[in-house]
């Protein structure tokens, strides 16, 4: 049952190097690409990057047909601070540089940027935008008709209860309805099987880890 945690990606080494309250989770951003092998992979709320180019190089290290959409204005919120225009040209360049074959930035609010995806599609959803239990609730509604009937959900800060994030209260309801998995380290991040027709492994991921916390 191993390998329903783990893989030989699950031991890489992350290449680009960000502070980032996300660093703790990019082992099971490798095994999690490499298990649901994404057709379509779209993050809401991108910040420096961490988490994105850690998709992106499970992506390009595998030989996925992935493409990749990072959804942000890098203007900033109440929850991330706000930054200046350098910080997003940063994440720019770095992803010009190693994955601009597959990977787009798309700047723009997550709202406007729904037009953009036809319904049905996005495979892989990360939600890590504003974290009050509104704009998270919001982002998961809104974007929900995109996703595909093998569609993985992921919500990170689901184990922050300070400065009014909602995203556990948010967790607490989603949980009760689908297929799910929470890792608490790290703020706390929450894998959501969405889809009716989710790949094997991640059936088996939910089917080990629903015995584990029953055991």
């Amino acid at each position: 049952m191993l390998t329903s945690y783990l893989s030989p990606p699950s031991f890489w080494t992350p290449r680009f190097a960000a502070r980032s309250a996300w660093i703790d989770h990019a082992p099971f951003a490798f095994w999690l690409m490499g298990t649901v092998r994404p057709r379509a992979l779209v993050e809401l709320g991108t910040h420096s990057g961490y988490s994105y180019f850690a998709f992106c190089q499970a992506v390009a290290d595998l030989g996925l047909p992935t493409r990749c959409f990072a959804v942000d204005t890098w203007q900033g919120d109440t929850h991330a601070g706000y930054y200046e225009e350098e910080f997003f040209r940063s994440v720019a360049d770095y992803n010009d540089a190693h994955y601009a074959a597959f990977s787009r930035l798309v700047r723009s609010t997550f709202d406007d940027a729904l037009a953009h995806f036809t319904d049905g599609t996005v495979d892989l959803l990360h939600i890590d935008g504003r974290h009050f239990y509104d704009d998270a609730k919001h982002d998961f509604d809104s974007w929900r008709p995109k996703l595909s009937d093998r569609a993985v959900v992921l919500f990170h800060d689901t184990n922050v209860r300070e400065r009014d994030f909602g995203v556990y209260r948010l967790w607490e309801q989603l949980r009760e309805r689908y297929p799910s998995f929470e890792f608490f380290h790290g703020h706390g991040l929450g894998v959501l099987g969405v889809g009716p027709s989710l790949p094997e492994g991640m059936r088996e991921f939910f089917a080990v880890t629903a015995d584990a916390a029953g055991a």
